[in-house]
């Protein structure tokens, strides 16, 4: 058996596989795999600021910007005032269409990986693995 060391090694092998794997699919929705994370976390937590996308998914804020700008461009995205100077993002109708449409990629990948090797999603593993996410990233309620 490997030593743990090795878990981090693995789960960057299966994060380069699933966007080689779903590349074109993205592609063909102009989102790089930060930005189809940054709308799926928009969607999970509506009203959302930049900062909190940005904690929530570990990156730096001006790359969280930066992506954020783009989308909202492409009419994926609005921004509203919220407390002080916070913007908050909301989804617009084409914004929760292609958050859809993303999930449906999400699922479907993780769903032929898990069939391919047995594993089934209530898996032990999976839960271990949130719980090392929650201690990361920090809560979008603070």
């Amino acid at each position: 058996m490997k030593n743990i060391g090795y878990l981090a090694q693995d789960i960057s092998i299966l994060h380069r596989q699933y966007y080689k794997d779903t590349k074109e699919q993205f592609d063909a929705l102009k989102l790089n795999p930060t930005a189809a994370c940054i709308l799926l976390s928009i969607g999970d937590y509506p009203e959302i600021s930049q900062n909190q996308v940005a904690r929530l998914l570990v990156v730096d804020k001006g790359l969280a910007t930066r992506e954020i700008n783009k989308m909202q461009k492409m009419d994926y995205l609005s921004k509203v005032d919220g407390a002080g100077k916070t913007k908050n993002l909301l989804l617009t109708n084409k914004g929760h269409e292609v958050v859809g449409k993303i999930q449906h990629i999400r699922i479907n990948w993780w769903a032929d990986r898990f069939a391919d090797t047995g594993i089934s999603a209530d898996s032990p593993l999976v839960s271990a693995i949130e719980t090392v996410v929650d201690g990361i990233t920090d809560s979008v309620e603070e």
